[in-house]
């Protein structure tokens, strides 16, 4: 751990240098807790997407980071604003008339459209915090409402009461003028609706903690700042949440980096430290527009966890957090097969190559091996010629490209198999046209089935590549059980028959073959389907009988 200390010290992915902007905070900070805080936000207005969940697992990876290169102590906290009033109904929640008559009410106060937990707050809260648990990630989990309602925040508003004006003088400025003219920090509960109120506050008593305001009858109230009788404006929550808590670090989307100044600003102003941050850019979805809780038109961790696994999700979300990704299904397959290769070259790596890997990232110090001895995109294109509706059909292919392999034995290979059948199923197959072969594809794919029946055919194809191309290389031994040997024979076919460019020859492959316009490393597929299989694939491709 060391030589990884050492790594991490200098090493430019991205969890390190957060982790060293971190320590590099506490060591100048003169009121030190004796532990990092790190602290992740959910605004629990929707069911949680694949994007809030990204924040937990970003900020756990600089948190791990933060642990390898410094011994001072960590926590994880995730904060739930589920105080904030439900402004506008998710369009893809049930019983949209029950949630219309709670608007505006805390989303701790709103039923649970469900009927399985006492708020619809609190349904996206487990919600959240299964898909976290599934993860295996350290936090804690911190309500709003239970900050606000059991006094741990009741030392800070007070003091937002005491520098009210100081901090309606940040606001002020980020405001229009209409919006000046009502605007409080303080959001008071009715005590008869329970709904929080957009109202002009008349007055702030610093010295009895209340806010004096006219609801929307006329009726003047007044209300204590303290015991959950009032929220503050997101805005201003931020900051006040920074300095009541001690947090060190937050890190939050691009749509929020406007607001930075606003949010330290206001935490210094109510007796804190600012965080150390990092602004992430935003997932968007298959159209490239943000994914929106409150829409629902992005990928939801269960669907993710449908079609791979929880490592692949991982890897997909350490990749370039600066900058903007589409989350749509056909990334998955890309991410599984990128996170196993990831995996195979971790072992032999120096410290600082590991402190750069993703899997470092994802499993800590104890990343496993990979035994995925088949790729995922390979076991998809085996699914869409072998018709695959289960995956004990795939098994009967790996035993014979890998017979020491077993499901007991490959445990990730097994499960990575039963998702590429039911993504080859969902995605895959209701995508695939088959097209026929021009002349000169046609000519190539029987030259292919002649050199995949008999050694000497195949070494002749081999032989002749050689002179076209003026080379003088030993010819191989033939066998038709190895991939790499199977791959110089599609290719010698290719260049023989005329294919300058041998990515056409390999796309006419998959689209005449698979009905796709990419697909596998031919030689090996053919090594995993079988070379019997294979030409009868390809003779049923000759004779149209595919799609």
């Amino acid at each position: 751990m060391t030589d990884l200390r050492d790594a991490g010290m200098t090493s430019k992915a991205w969890p390190f240098e957060e982790a060293r902007a971190v320590l590099k905070r506490y060591e100048q900070s003169k009121d030190k807790k004796g532990y990092v805080l790190f602290e992740t936000g959910y605004g629990p207005s929707g069911l949680p997407h694949l994007g809030t969940f990204g924040e937990v697992l970003r900020t756990t990876m600089i948190r791990r980071a933060f642990e390898v290169i410094s011994d001072i102590p960590t926590k994880l906290i995730c904060f739930s604003d589920d105080m904030d009033g439900m402004r506008k109904v998710p369009a893809n929640m049930p019983q949209q008339e029950m949630l219309q008559a709670n608007a505006q009410k805390p989303l701790s106060a709103v039923p649970d459209p469900f009927g399985e937990y006492d708020s619809f707050g609190a349904h996206n809260n487990a919600m959240l915090r299964r898909f976290l648990d599934t993860f295996g990630f350290e936090y804690e989990f911190y309500s709003a409402t239970a900050f606000y309602k059991s006094g741990d925040f009741d030392a800070v508003l007070k003091r937002a009461c005491e520098r009210y004006d100081d901090v309606m003088k940040v606001m002020l400025k980020t405001l229009r003028a209409e919006r000046a003219a009502t605007y409080s920090i303080f959001l008071p509960i009715h005590p008869e609706t329970g709904r929080v109120l957009y109202v002009p506050i008349k007055s702030v008593d610093a010295v009895n903690y209340t806010v004096t305001f006219d609801d929307e009858d006329g009726r003047e109230w007044t209300l204590p700042v303290t015991g959950g009788n009032v929220k503050l404006q997101w805005k201003p929550d931020f900051g006040a949440r920074w300095a009541a808590l001690g947090v060190d670090f937050e890190m939050y989307g691009k749509d929020h980096a406007a607001n930075s100044p606003v949010y330290d600003r206001i935490c210094e102003i109510l007796g804190g430290v600012k965080p150390a941050h990092f602004v992430y850019e935003l997932f968007l979805d298959k159209n490239g527009e943000k994914i929106s809780k409150s829409v629902g038109n992005g990928l939801t961790i269960d669907e993710w966890l449908s079609y791979a696994s929880t490592e692949s999700l991982a890897y997909f979300m350490f990749q370039k957090p600066k900058t903007a990704k589409r989350m749509h299904f056909d990334v998955i397959p890309r991410a599984v097969d990128e996170y196993h290769q990831q995996l195979r070259a971790y072992p032999t790596q120096t410290p600082e190559q590991q402190a750069a890997n993703p899997v470092f990232h994802i499993h800590g110090a104890d990343v496993p091996a990979s035994d995925m001895v088949v790729p995922f995109s390979m076991l998809l294109n085996l699914a869409s010629v072998a018709g695959a509706e289960q995956k004990e059909q795939l098994w009967g292919y790996m035993r014979n490209y890998a017979p020491d392999a077993s499901p007991q034995t490959h445990p990730q290979l097994d499960a990575a198999a039963g998702f590429a059948v039911r993504y080859y199923n969902d995605f895959v197959k209701p995508e695939k046209v088959f097209r026929a072969p021009n002349d000169q594809e046609r000519g190539a794919l029987q030259a292919l089935v002649a050199a995949l029946q008999s050694p000497e055919a195949a070494l002749d194809e081999i032989a002749r590549k050689n002179a076209l191309m003026g080379t003088e290389d030993a010819l191989p031994e033939a066998d038709f059980t190895d991939g790499d040997f199977l791959q110089s024979v599609v290719f010698a076919v290719g260049k023989n028959n005329g294919f300058e460019n041998l990515r056409e020859w390999f796309k006419a492959l998959y689209e005449v073959l698979l009905g796709a316009s990419q697909g596998p490393r031919f030689g090996s597929f053919m090594a995993l389907y079988g070379v019997e299989k294979s030409v009868a694939l390809i003779e049923d491709g000759l004779a149209g009988r595919l799609g």
